[in-house]
């Protein structure tokens, strides 16, 4: 089953078309990785599926992208509703400057909830799920600036989980962290895999290659190739798909 399926998308920053007719379907509970030379536009897609770049002004989008069939760029989409249902996590952790009960406690307080004990299991099981309960369980009212950069991460994936997404967009996750803390990433993200379904951005291809099921090849803005990862490594269709994963350019 496709949990989003993207009808002829372009998306314009003013006069400038950034991403041009973009078509693919993403399938439910698998990883789906986006690769591509800066600027070819990677990012803003994913930002386009929860709406991120409705925060910048001036931009512009045609065609549509169904989520779960419904069309998020027509009538009366709730913005709120979709980003809890269409989790974000960025490039850089970006804990809040609160405890890390409150970081993960924050949304379903702000859609409501204010039973404690319902609360507690939220943040229990979100940091569980994020594979940093253990390491987190007797700190939970310490600042949540105090933990390491990958620990960070992790934390920013158990806020996103803990408002139950269907969906988990992320944008070169592990860009900003070591090699240890990456390995523990990409095996977060592929036992998440098997709950979520996972778009993320990556300029690693030894990451696209290890830890997703398909990938898409974005260049200047178009969608050059979209196949299943193995695929697309061994065997791609595109001329420019073969130069780039074996870095004659990007």
């Amino acid at each position: 089953m496709n949990c989003i399926e993207v009808n002829n998308l372009d998306f314009y920053y003013g006069d400038t078309k950034a991403l041009k007719d973009i078509s693919m379907e993403i399938k439910e509970k698998s990883i789906t990785a986006l690769i591509g030379p800066s600027g070819c536009g990677k990012s803003t897609f994913l930002k386009c599926l929860n709406r991120m770049n409705d925060l910048i002004e001036g931009t512009k989008v045609d065609g549509e992208i169904l989520i779960y069939g419904e069309d998020i760029y027509k009538g009366d989409v709730d913005i709120t509703a979709l980003r809890r249902n269409v989790g974000m996590v960025f490039q850089k952790p970006n804990p809040f400057p609160m405890s890390i009960y409150d970081n993960i406690a924050y949304g379903p307080k702000s859609h409501g909830e204010k039973r404690k004990d319902v609360l507690m299991e939220i943040v229990e099981t979100s940091l569980k799920k994020a594979a940093l309960w253990e390491e987190t369980k007797d700190r939970l009212n310490k600042s949540a600036l105090g933990l390491s950069g990958g620990q960070q991460q992790r934390l920013c994936i158990a806020r996103a989980l803990a408002v139950e997404p269907k969906i988990l967009l992320m944008d070169e996750p592990t860009s900003a962290l070591d090699p240890m803390a990456t390995q523990r990433i990409e095996e977060l993200m592929e036992e998440l895999g098997k709950d979520y379904s996972i778009v993320i951005v990556t300029h690693s291809m030894q990451q696209a290659a290890r830890i997703s099921d398909e990938t898409a090849f974005f260049y200047l803005g178009e969608l050059m190739e979209y196949d299943k990862t193995r695929r697309i490594f061994e065997k791609p269709k595109r001329s420019e798909t073969e130069r780039y994963i074996t870095g004659r350019f990007g």
